[in-house]
């Protein structure tokens, strides 16, 4: 877990300072990685597989575990995403647009990147990495990124991710698990995803 968090922040920076993307999958592709190391496996995927290890769990219900949790981890960082240029401040307790300010190529900013107007698509770039973007830097930026279905393109992924993970919990009771655990789990699943902050 750790070294796969190492590995997921070095591709983050990566992300920030080399070659943006040729097209949209590799930009994608490049997002869902990053997510996926840095986040979505030590956030929901791991604490559970360890606590079930730790429980004494058979190598099949941590399987189970680890396939159910993954997408739910995928879709809370996503919605994360989300929140870091749309949230509200005072729910989310902290700025909007520092990621990016920071450079992030998440995949709400693969989306903006792909789907707007060339003219859009060099102005977003231009902020990327900006230290000094201003509150109304980060609502045109929003603009652009709602302009170019960005904001509609993650939801769905969202969405798709939440099938997901819930497809693999109503799996989990034929891998062992107790009725009463999976319902637990999808409780926690549901709020992760579908939080304000």
């Amino acid at each position: 877990m750790h070294t796969e968090v190492i590995a997921g922040q070095y591709l983050d920076v990566l992300d920030e300072v080399r070659t943006p993307a040729a097209s949209a999958g590799e930009a994608l592709d490049r997002a869902r990685r990053v997510l996926r190391h840095k986040s979505a496996r030590y956030s929901t995927e791991h604490p559970l597989v360890l606590g079930a290890a730790l429980a004494g769990a058979p190598a099949a219900l941590r399987e189970s575990l680890a396939a159910a949790a993954l997408p739910t981890g995928e879709a809370f960082q996503l919605r994360d995403d989300l929140l870091g240029v749309f949230g509200d401040p005072e729910t989310t307790g902290k700025p909007v647009g520092d990621d990016l300010r920071e450079g992030k190529r998440t995949e709400l900013i693969a989306h903006g990147l792909f789907g707007a107007s060339a003219q859009q698509a060099r102005e977003l770039g231009a902020m990327l990495g900006d230290p000094r973007l201003t509150t109304a830097d980060v609502e045109r930026a929003r603009e652009i990124l709602i302009a170019a279905g960005a904001v509609e393109a993650v939801e769905a992924s969202i969405a798709e991710l939440v099938a997901a993970g819930r497809a693999g919990t109503d799996r989990l009771p034929s891998s062992g698990a107790a009725a009463d655990v999976v319902a637990d789990l999808q409780a926690v699943a549901d709020r992760l995803v579908r939080r304000s902050r």
